[in-house]
């Protein structure tokens, strides 16, 4: 990656549409592990991004950093917290592809950015303007829809909304490079997955050694996890928040069209009029982080 790019939003541009692409085609990948328990492959994407993040901390430079804080109690006991939500959230994500329920996952998607801003109300006293309450509320009518035709809350997209939420959430509170945080994040959990590998492999439940092209896949996990989140962190430094915000939809826009077009998963009418309540929220949403730019922008005085 360029230190100084000659063209930094072209640049930025690129790697926000990598990261968010990979994103969105990730279910393809999943799929590929066939039998594979959501549990173990969760566990071996964590062991490898570790290894993976492991290399860039040292060739980064940042093993110090990452020794501060894992010797600071406060930020350590945050990011255990945060380890947890990332985890239950990768989880929760290769369940629902391995379970046939991509186009649920990409309705948990849609909905994360307005979980944020009902969590950034309800814990950092930040205010909503009409608009974005207004957004709230269409999202909670979208799922409230939902849940109705389908004969129950769908459990699997509000908890993929929350968990990433609440870890956006205490992310912002904690003060540690991009990096380092995902990489102390990811070692707090690999003893968790270490023994979950043990102990499917002990019960002879694990697929991993059962051939080369599956070994792989679970190797190549820490690569399609790490990858991504390395393009965003460099994307998020070059591009305008409002860049990021637009973009950051594709991501669930390709879930759902992976769902329904490549693994045929239904998409009635009535599923459609949830996700129209959602887009519109969302559309509000822009809207309202566009309008509160331009306000913000002074005028020039008169001569």
């Amino acid at each position: 990656m360029t230190r100084f790019p000659k063209r930094p939003a072209q640049t930025g541009f690129l790697y926000a549409l990598l990261a968010y692409a990979s994103w969105g085609l990730l279910p393809l990948y999943w799929k590929q592990f066939g039998n594979a328990s959501p549990l173990e492959i969760v566990s071996h994407r964590v062991i490898w991004s570790l290894i993976l993040l492991a290399t860039f901390i040292v060739m980064f430079r940042q093993v110090d950093e990452m020794r501060a804080v894992l010797r600071d109690g406060r930020r350590l006991a945050t990011l255990v917290l945060t380890a947890s939500l990332l985890g239950a959230n990768w989880a929760l994500f290769i369940y629902g592809v391995v379970s046939d329920q991509v186009v649920q996952t990409s309705l948990g998607y849609f909905l994360n950015p307005l979980v944020s801003i009902l969590l950034g109300f309800v814990f950092l006293k930040e205010r909503l303007s009409r608009m974005q309450t207004g957004a709230v509320f269409l999202a909670v009518c979208g799922v409230a829809h939902f849940g109705f035709h389908v004969g129950h809350l769908p459990w699997l997209a509000l908890s993929l909304a929350l968990t990433f939420g609440l870890y956006g959430l205490l992310r912002k509170i904690v003060t540690v490079t991009p990096l380092v945080g995902v990489t102390v994040e990811t070692s707090l959990i690999a003893p968790i997955a270490l023994g979950i590998i043990w102990a499917l492999s002990s019960q002879r439940r694990a697929e991993f050694g059962g051939s080369l092209q599956l070994n792989l896949l679970f190797v190549g996990a820490g690569v399609v996890t790490t990858l991504p989140l390395l393009w965003f962190n460099s994307a998020a430094k070059l591009l305008r928040l409002a860049t990021m915000g637009f973009l950051q939809y594709l991501a669930p826009t390709l879930q759902l069209l992976v769902g329904t077009i490549v693994f045929n998963e239904p998409f009635s009418a009535r599923e459609a009029m949830s996700f129209i309540l959602i887009w519109t929220a969302i559309a509000l949403y822009v809207f309202s982080l566009l309008r509160a730019r331009r306000n913000a922008i002074p005028k020039p005085e008169p001569d």
